[in-house]
């Protein structure tokens, strides 16, 4: 693993620490192991022989796998060094060599137009600068190249279920920064240079909230806080969400964005 010294922010270095001591509960087992997202968000994306493709913010490498799985020459970025460690892990174990490098989102160590193709998966919602990270991602792109990004994001025109949604997020995981709407992501695309080819909003299903309180270690007042919200959310919040409670698990459905656009 090439490793890139930058001075990381108070967010940055936020992020770091969490998946660093958290990486472990982000394997096979992990929900993200489920990539389908990545082949429906890659539709119609030529693969050319020998292309370079950029994960970013990869965590497990369950992307950089699913791209190495279908002939893409991988480079798996990450900010958490035992998140990279463990990428490279998962793809050797399918039989697949990835680069590795160290860095944050917003400062990528590659020349201009060094890739085919970049990628990240529901990452960016911990980025100190999701608008630099999108100019980093074009930057490091060719022309004719592509950007899939997918994330958690909130519902279009309903700021009730967006402001909950962050305050129970950011109590779960005090890594959290902001998810941010379609439109957003759409704008900050364009306004780096992009042309949006297509930009999706759908729901994914979280299953339990209690995995995901061992998944985030989130401090035992903070799940007071998140389970009070919970109780006590609107009916709108509720009903946007598909909150609500399976066989003693509180499970809802998030509201995700998949946004393909192409540089030039």
């Amino acid at each position: 693993m090439a490793e890139d010294k930058n001075l990381l922010d108070s967010k940055q270095s936020a992020s770091a620490a969490q998946f660093n001591r958290q990486s472990d509960r982000y394997g096979k087992s992990h929900i993200l192991a489920d990539t389908r997202d990545v082949e429906q968000g890659l539709r119609g994306v030529p693969f050319p022989a020998g292309g370079t493709a950029l994960d970013v913010a990869t965590g497990e490498g369950h992307t950089a796998l699913w791209l190495a799985r279908r002939g893409w020459k991988v480079t798996a970025g990450d900010i958490a060094p035992r998140m990279l460690e463990n990428a490279q892990k998962l793809c050797a174990e399918a039989g697949f060599g990835i680069e590795t490098r160290l860095f944050p989102a917003e400062e990528m160590p590659f020349n201009d137009g060094s890739f085919d193709l970049a990628t990240v998966r529901v990452a960016p919602h911990h980025f100190s600068s999701p608008a630099k990270f999108v100019r980093e991602a074009t930057r490091v792109l060719k022309t004719g190249a592509h950007f899939l990004l997918i994330d958690g994001s909130v519902p279009d025109n309903d700021p009730k279920t967006e402001e909950w949604l962050h305050r129970v997020e950011k109590w779960r995981d005090p890594s959290h920064g902001r998810f941010l709407a379609r439109k957003v992501w759409e704008d900050l695309a364009r306004e780096a240079g992009l042309k949006v080819v297509r930009s999706e909003l759908y729901s994914r299903k979280q299953p339990d909230l209690e995995w995901y309180f061992e998944t985030a270690a989130t401090p035992k007042d903070n799940r007071e806080k998140v389970l009070e919200s919970v109780t006590n959310a609107s009916e709108h919040v509720k009903a946007a969400l598909q909150l609500g409670n399976e066989e003693g698990k509180i499970v809802w459905w998030w509201p995700m964005v998949s946004l393909l656009a192409r540089r030039g």
